[in-house]
């Protein structure tokens, strides 16, 4: 298993890069969409998911003793109208398989999604983690319909009328993710690419008037039926599982440890609809249970922290990331000790 560091657009720099190298990191996960403006730079966005930039942000990476590992999520400009089955969703599809090709070309292994239309939503920042840490936490917000001209919090046509999104029922967002795959799929499978799906955050069965897609473990299964391939796989977030009210999270890593492109390694104190994201050694989940989990059903990949709570000091991003990367670091190396350990033992017990 390889550890990885999550940067945000912003924060793909050569500094952060520096920074993931020394705190132990072999890999990225790169954030292409631009999460802190409400209303999309369609420009901005179209330059960053091309192959030039994708090989530049490569070649800085390697600069580091990095490796370029994914993509996660599409902008929501290039494809609303394949979340929203209108008018340019054949269009966008044809720009979500350059795009794929793109990474394909580039050598990056894997792009995640999450095929969702309210997107992750509700989520407030307090002080409830240990020693009041600012988090992300999910306590029962409003359902406010989504206005038109917006998916996933993001404004792509700030002049679109003043209504809502219509109601979206759960069988016709399966309809469109079934035929969302069978279109992205080949055109994967074709680059050596590896699609990975998110689950909903928070993982309820409707937000904002819309239904979504993986918010229990059986709903993992289900979407890789929908086309089974090597290239059909899923960004498999452990916070989310643990906040899903039905299933365990370690049921969900023994069934679905092969079927995972990478992991999010985060920890949870609550369910839905009352849930708190907190430090790895403070949550709901027994971190070292899950990893070694991870090793036995099958899973050699990427893991990354996602969020993680903030700490109080001047560097709040960067000292809450190296205390969970140190965490997951001297985990990896504890259980790949342990397993050294039992193959010597094995060895020794068949010797003559």
């Amino acid at each position: 298993m390889r550890l990885g560091l999550g940067l945000g657009q912003r924060m793909l720099t050569p500094d952060n890069f520096r920074f993931a190298r020394q705190m132990g990191c072999t890999d990225i996960v790169a954030h292409l969409t631009d999460y802190t403006e409400p209303v999309i730079d369609l420009a901005r966005h179209e330059e960053m998911y091309t192959l030039e930039s994708m090989l530049r942000l490569k070649e800085q990476m390697i600069a580091e003793g990095l490796a370029f590992h994914a993509i996660e999520n599409f902008c929501p400009a290039h494809w609303y109208d394949v979340l929203l089955d209108g008018p340019r969703r054949g269009e966008q599809m044809e720009r979500l398989k350059t795009i794929v090709r793109s990474a394909g070309r580039a050598g990056i292994p894997v792009v995640g999604y999450n095929f969702s239309i309210a997107g992750v939503w509700g989520l407030t920042n307090e002080a409830a983690a240990r020693g009041r840490a600012r988090t992300a936490v999910f306590h029962n917000p409003d359902q406010t319909p989504i206005p038109q001209g917006t998916v996933w919090n993001f404004v792509y046509d700030p002049g679109a009328p003043e209504s809502y999104v219509a109601p979206i029922a759960e069988e016709q967002l399966w309809d469109r993710v079934e035929r969302f795959l069978r279109e992205i799929i080949p055109v994967a499978e074709e680059a050596g690419v590896i699609m990975a799906a998110h689950p909903d955050d928070p993982p309820l069965p409707t937000v904002r008037g819309t239904a979504r897609l993986v918010y229990k473990p059986d709903y993992y299964r289900r979407l890789l039926d929908l086309y089974p391939s090597p290239s059909n796989k899923l960004e498999f977030c452990m916070g989310t599982t643990a906040e899903m009210t039905e299933g365990s999270v370690y049921e969900a890593i023994t069934d679905y440890g092969r079927d995972i492109g990478y992991i999010h390694f985060r920890n949870v104190k609550g369910k839905v609809p009352h849930y708190d994201e907190v430090f790895l050694d403070e949550g709901d989940i027994d971190m070292i249970r899950a990893l070694r989990l991870c090793k036995r059903s099958g899973f050699d990949g990427v893991l990354i922290p996602d969020h993680t709570p903030m700490t109080q000091c001047a560097a709040p991003w960067h000292a809450g990331m190296a205390y969970a990367l140190g965490y997951m670091r001297a985990a990896i190396t504890m259980i790949e000790r342990e397993e050294a350990s039992e193959r010597a033992a094995g060895k020794e017990a068949n010797t003559p």
